[in-house]
């Protein structure tokens, strides 16, 4: 599994990635600071990403339908986020990706858990 993490998301995160055994980049790293949500979202798409990100409108599911995109991972934290906090949603996604597969998913994790969505069907709307 492949991810880029968006540029809200520090090093420490990085690393618990990459000890976990996963293929990390980052938006920074990349000089992608500051790209529109859709052409960063395309970029992951198009390099079989997976966006790991604390901007709560990648959960938008009408705007960014997670079938469409290798995965999305929104991390819900507090507003003044702890590094703690951080490294337990972390820690909380790599115990889920021992389980299930986030491609074409978006998960959000908060409170030590994983929700998972689907596309929005047409029955939904």
């Amino acid at each position: 599994m492949m991810f880029k993490l968006d540029e809200n998301l520090g090093g420490s995160i990085v690393s618990l990635l990459r000890l976990a055994g996963y293929d990390v980049a980052t938006v920074v790293g990349q000089q992608l600071s500051s790209t529109p949500d859709e052409e960063l979202i395309e970029i992951c798409r198009q390099e079989g990403r997976c966006l790991v990100t604390l901007d709560r409108g990648f959960g938008n599911r009408l705007r960014f339908p997670p079938n469409r995109y290798p995965g999305i991972v929104v991390i819900r934290v507090s507003d003044r986020v702890k590094p703690s906090e951080l490294r337990e949603a972390v820690e909380v996604l790599i115990q889920g990706l021992e389980q299930a597969k986030v491609t074409g998913k978006l998960w959000i994790i908060r409170q030590g858990e994983i929700q998972e969505y689907q596309p929005i069907s047409e029955e939904d709307e």
